[in-house]
């Protein structure tokens, strides 16, 4: 709600996975894998950070390759 209220975008993986560790842990917070949450919120921490070095490199690579 939070996002939806700053206008932050928010994906579909986003709310599904929000949804899971919020039932879970309302039922108990055991309930919840919390080192597999862990990964997926590493995993949206590092998705456009390694994405666009992805890219710079793709762009350098075919940069070098085509010439200007």
């Amino acid at each position: 709600m939070t996002a939806s209220h700053l206008g932050l975008p928010v994906s579909t993986t986003h709310v599904i996975s929000g949804a899971i560790m919020g039932v879970g842990s309302s039922q108990r917070v055991s309930a919840v894998r919390w080192g597999v949450t862990a990964r997926i919120a590493w995993a949206w921490v590092l998705t456009i950070p390694v994405s666009a070095a992805v890219a710079w490199g793709c762009y350098h690579l075919l940069d070098l390759v085509l010439g200007p």
